[in-house]
């Protein structure tokens, strides 16, 4: 401990011992312990059991001397991965190339040289909050070709395990190869979904244009694919016509399984619209209703496309009249499939009975 004299200004040194910091400092000194006391503490050594960066220390008690094998495993934070994906549309939008990269970060404080990579995919139950981990955007491109993963079932998980040691520098991040599949087959969708709240009332406008979105599908299944899929952002692209590739949408999946499909929607479409409207709504009998309504969907592309319109009607309900056919997509929607000619449009008209 250091003290200066405030009428004279000379400095006095008394060594002693720091008992404790929390709260303020103790200090114990050859005969006595004071606390808040003034001046400043100068320390001749860093005690051995203090490091100025993070260490992991283990104490191993052996019955045997000599060199012996030893493994040790633990749990650290600031290490996480996450799949990615970069599907190329074909030309005439019925096959897709599919890419599939892990993007490790390292934020843990510590690099890893040669290290054993393995990945466990799905969801794993930790008894803490998760671990925020910084968001990318980028596209992956590979410079060379790479080995994808080894693949393997791991309880109720899947286990991805690189086939070469890695390296991995304290906050860097960087992408192995993960999969890649060509001429997946795929189907698109035009969707125009409506909502439940239409049906529940009188509606003098309910909007003079809809959006309709824009899906592809593919099956995880034959060919190249048909192995788990961990979840992540499948960032989709097409060549135009001087072949260069555009990016055209993008959208996340989940864990997806041998044989599951996979949905993306990629946007809304330019070329094809849809005008709604009322045109009935009146009262049956007590908690009985039946309104109708007009659909119209417009086409400017030079092709004829088809729409999927979904209807989400609330309650008991049945389908009084249509002017096309109509399914049932499960208890609460009803299903068209409506054709839309090149340059032209298509009317569905309806009306529905409900009970709530």
């Amino acid at each position: 401990m250091i003290k200066t004299n405030p009428a004279t200004g000379a400095e006095t040194r008394e060594p002693a011992e720091v008992l404790a910091t929390n709260g303020g400092v103790v200090l114990k000194y050859a005969d006595r312990i004071e606390s808040g006391v003034p001046g400043r503490i100068a320390y001749g050594a860093i005690p051995p059991n203090l490091r100025d960066r993070p260490t992991l220390v283990v104490q191993l008690e052996s019955s045997a001397s000599g060199r012996q094998a030893a493994e040790l495993s633990y749990l650290t934070g600031g290490l996480s991965w996450r799949a990615d994906y970069v599907a190329e549309l074909a030309g005439d939008e019925s096959k897709l190339d599919l890419a599939g990269w892990v993007k490790l970060t390292n934020q843990s404080g510590a690099s890893y040289e040669n290290a054993r990579l393995q990945l466990v995919a799905g969801d794993v139950n930790r008894v803490r909050d998760e671990m925020r981990t910084q968001q990318f955007a980028a596209k992956a491109v590979a410079a060379a070709p790479a080995a994808e993963m080894a693949r393997e079932q791991l309880f109720e998980y899947h286990l991805y395990s690189l086939n070469r040691p890695t390296t991995i520098l304290d906050n860097q991040t960087k992408q192995v190869a993960l999969l890649s599949a060509s001429s997946v087959p795929v189907r698109k969708e035009y969707r125009l979904a409506g909502q439940d709240w239409y049906y529940r009332g009188q509606h003098s406008d309910l909007g003079r244009q809809h959006k309709v979105a824009v899906f592809v599908e593919f099956d995880n299944k034959g060919g190249e694919l048909g192995v788990p899929l961990p979840k992540g952002i499948v960032r989709v692209y097409k060549k135009d016509s001087r072949g260069n590739a555009l990016f055209i949408g993008e959208d996340r999946i989940d864990h997806t399984a041998k044989n599951e499909g996979a949905r993306l929607k990629l946007g809304d479409a330019f070329d094809v619209k849809a005008a709604r409207k009322q045109t009935s709504f009146r009262k049956i009998a007590d908690r009985v209703y039946e309104s109708a309504y007009s659909l119209e969907l417009a086409n400017a592309k030079d092709v004829a496309v088809t729409v999927k319109v979904v209807e989400p009607v609330p309650g008991d309900w049945e389908m009084v009249s249509e002017s096309q056919r109509y399914t049932k997509g499960d208890a609460h929607s009803a299903v068209w499939q409506v054709a839309v000619p090149a340059g032209g449009k298509a009317t569905l008209e309806y009306t529905v009975r409900m009970r709530w």
